[in-house]
């Protein structure tokens, strides 16, 4: 085995190679540099153990019947977020890692914006995000496809600074097809135990993928007809695929990229014969699936019988206040009221879009006995005594 410290941590063999990856042209004066803590693994973390070598796989071992969600044996380490002494808009790693034919390691950061967390963009060479960030956090992703080979990550230093970037853009919504995810008892790529009427989604792309018992990647998924929604944060990853963020251009998208933006991968090789009809591990794609809802989201939420196309905005990608569901799942009502009909779920942990808010019917919750009654961006109605917390903006009355 080598130690290494590299630009590009999926390797097929060890080798020695040292990059430089602080180019003289930033800015001295606006750059911050940390080492990450990788020896505290808590619960937010999956998979993972710290030793002397370094961080590494707990268990290397593929899953004996590969699930539709990963092929390959996954680890995670998220690090505590960092202050920074100046906003930021770029974010890069260097890392020392030993290398293992069949393990990687990845190294990814998102950033803290007044509308919420950014994506979670690979560090390696550089991250870059749409406006300016005062916080950031880094977390470790690990890898294997042979069992008991692991890759182990010495450390990881990163540098933050400033470069030009181009505005936000709105919130997108795209039309997907949904299955049931199932497998109760089962742990998701965030460490989550499924439990019976679940109430979460999984997407093709851990970019979208939220911290156990957090809700910075929230979902809304709509029946076609817009009868009944659900907002529900992202706790795993699939179907089909694991770096497939189809959400996002061209530019920004991980892989497929010359599928139109909103066309998941999967749906392209079921229908057409994308890739030769087969996911990014060569299995072959047995339906069109670009989004995956737990058995509560499902059944409860959107009160689905059958698999089904949905209507999905991927909310982080917008701006806005936003409330965080402190208790749920809750109702979302078609007025401020719990007498007017029920049009969905909003799940616990949540961040729901709020445009403003208006007084109804008083109502006792675990945070609060208040008559306030959010309006959320779809039009309907969720009790503030509910919310834990708003933040990204003060809301306005309606």
């Amino acid at each position: 085995m080598n130690y290494l410290r590299i630009p590009v941590l999926s390797l097929a063999m060890a080798a020695v190679l040292t990059v430089a990856l602080h180019p003289a042209s930033a800015s001295a004066a606006r750059t911050d540099r940390w080492q990450a803590d990788l020896s505290v693994v808590d619960r937010d973390d999956v998979n993972v153990r710290h030793t002397r070598a370094g961080l590494r796989l707990a268990d290397a071992r593929p899953p004996a019947a590969p699930a539709r969600r990963s092929a390959v044996a996954e680890g995670m380490l998220v690090t505590s977020a960092r202050t920074l002494a100046a906003s930021a808009t770029r974010v890069r790693a260097d890392v020392t890692v030993t290398t293992r034919p069949g393990a990687a390691a990845t190294v990814q950061v998102r950033g803290w914006r007044a509308h919420g967390w950014t994506e979670w963009r690979d560090a390696v060479p550089a991250a870059v995000f749409d406006s300016p960030v005062r916080q950031v956090q880094a977390r470790v992703v690990l890898t294997a496809s042979r069992s008991g080979e692991t890759a182990e990550v010495r450390a990881v230093r990163l540098t933050a600074d400033r470069v030009a970037v181009t505005a936000a853009t709105p919130g997108l919504t795209y039309r997907v097809y949904a299955t049931r995810v199932g497998l109760v008892g089962n742990t998701t790529a965030n460490g989550h135990v499924v439990v019976a009427r679940d109430h979460f989604v999984a997407l093709p792309s851990r970019r979208g993928l939220s911290p156990r018992n957090s809700g910075d990647y929230t979902v809304r998924v709509c029946t076609t007809t817009g009868s009944r929604c659900e907002y529900a944060p992202v706790w795993d990853v699939g179907p089909w695929n694991t770096r497939d963020d189809y959400w996002n251009p061209s530019a920004v998208r991980e892989n497929w990229k010359d599928l139109p933006q909103g066309r998941p991968e999967a749906q392209a090789a079921y229908q057409s014969g994308y890739n030769g009809g087969r996911d990014q591990f060569g299995r072959v794609v047995l339906n069109p699936a670009g989004i995956d809802l737990a058995d509560g989201t499902f059944w409860d939420g959107l009160q689905l019988t059958t698999n089904a196309w949905v209507d999905v905005a991927y909310l982080w990608t917008g701006t806005g206040s936003r409330g965080v569901v402190g208790d749920g799942p809750l109702n979302i009502r078609s007025g401020p009221g719990t007498s007017y009909a029920t049009r969905g779920l909003a799940a616990q942990y949540a961040n729901v879009p709020i445009q403003c808010y208006v007084t109804g019917q008083s109502v006792t919750g675990p945070y609060r006995t208040t008559n306030r009654w959010n309006r959320l961006a779809s039009g309907q109605f969720v009790s503030h005594a509910y919310i834990s917390t708003v933040w990204g903006g003060t809301v306005p009355r309606c």
